[in-house]
């Protein structure tokens, strides 16, 4: 039999990796973050031990990377979506509404992603937090934006903040109200990308109304 092509390993690293990602996920969610072990990680991704520590140095860097993986993944079916659109604003609502929806959906799992990111081990940079990154700017961008470099990171320390109110244990703020607070900062319409039921708190925001 001859030898595998390179590009024929290539694949198959990143199926290996990419099982490792999605059984990361679905085990802390389940199980949570101190009840996964690494090697819960391998048997439910069908991979050997030593491929976790090959791609990974430890266990809060692979459930970060798989986090942002979904993340993004949430992310690009929400922005493409039918009916397909470039309008700027839609496209930023359905990015609050992804990531809200995230918090709302996988409670234990974005707490434990966010206390991860608040822990001395900070926050990790991969491929799959540069693929969130990479969307993100592009809705900024799409939004009309005259200095993408400046509005990112706020759109995302402002989605984060949300992330973190939704979910903080004994005093979480209600998803609507923070996604009302949200589309009222970047003068967005309650109807675009996926408006809960009901009207916002305090009624309808004003058409083209853009907070200062």
């Amino acid at each position: 039999m001859s030898p595998r092509s390179p590009s024929v390993n290539e694949e198959l690293r990143r199926r290996s990796r990419e099982r490792l990602l999605q059984a990361t996920v679905e085990l802390v969610a389940e199980r949570g973050y101190e009840a996964t072990t690494l090697a819960d990680i391998a048997d439910r991704a069908g991979a050997a031990r030593g491929l976790v520590s090959y791609y990974f140095p430890g266990k809060r860097q692979l459930l970060q990377s798989a986090v942002h993986r979904l993340m993004h993944r949430s992310l690009a079916a929400a922005l493409e979506r039918e009916p397909r659109t470039d309008d700027g604003r839609e496209l930023l609502a359905r990015a609050i509404d992804a990531i809200l929806g995230l918090a709302r959906e996988q409670p234990l799992l974005m707490r434990t992603h966010m206390a991860g990111i608040l822990s001395a081990e900070g926050f990790v940079q991969c491929p799959e937090q540069q693929r969130l990154a990479e969307l993100l700017r592009g809705v900024v961008a799409a939004y009309g934006s005259d200095s993408v470099d400046t509005d990112y990171p706020m759109l995302r320390a402002l989605l984060m903040g949300a992330v973190f109110a939704a979910l903080l244990p004994g005093a979480p703020m209600a998803a609507a109200r923070l996604r009302a607070e949200l589309f009222q900062r970047y003068g967005l319409d309650w109807e675009l990308g996926v408006p809960p039921d009901g009207e916002p708190p305090g009624g309808t925001l004003p058409h083209g109304t853009r907070a200062a």
